[in-house]
């Protein structure tokens, strides 16, 4: 019997994993513009080794700008083809929603994460989550993922949770390759 080998993913937080944040009123925010969009340095060529090493790369993103209509649908899709573009990813999942929608898909719900998982058989124990706020550890850990957490100043909690803790993305790739 040939049995099928389920697939691994990482899965990314996009602002200030992929891209840099902007800085509003003392806060660290998403970009709202494309023009606001940098990408990290780094993030190329370390999701290039990753798409090399078999995995399958995912954005996971929080935006709820567009529901607050402090930013367009439209723009949000701008900004994520730029990203795509940029990055060798295989789909962006955003969750719009706010706090108050109580949705399954608002990080650090796992909504986002389960759904990618399902329609590209993902084994979730063999993938990753990268992010760089304690609520995308907790997202990656609601769905059975190892965790990476990026070293941020804005990041107020408890960085112990995480399965590894990097200053820089292109840290996180020789952790993950010599775990799996």
């Amino acid at each position: 019997m040939n049995v099928q080998q389920r697939r691994r993913a990482i899965f990314l937080d996009r602002d200030g994993v992929l891209n840099r944040v902007v800085m509003r009123d003392g806060k660290a925010a998403s970009p709202r513009a494309v023009d606001e969009l940098q990408i990290e340095p780094d993030a190329p060529a370390t999701l290039q080794a990753l798409k090399a090493a078999g995995y399958l790369l995912f954005v996971v993103t929080n935006q709820p700008d567009v529901r607050r209509g402090l930013m367009s649908a439209e723009t949000l899709e701008a900004i994520h083809a730029r990203l795509a573009q940029a990055l060798p990813v295989d789909e962006i999942a955003a969750c719009l929603h706010d706090n108050i929608d109580a949705c399954a898909c608002r990080k650090p719900k796992p909504g986002l994460v389960l759904d990618l998982a399902e329609r590209y058989d993902i084994d979730l124990r063999q993938s990753w989550l990268i992010g760089d706020q304690d609520r995308d550890i907790a997202c990656g850990q609601a769905a059975s993922c190892k965790t990476i957490l990026l070293r941020r100043d804005y990041n107020s909690g408890t960085v112990a949770v995480a399965d590894q803790v990097v200053e820089r993305l292109s840290q996180s790739l020789s952790y993950i390759l010599e775990t799996t």
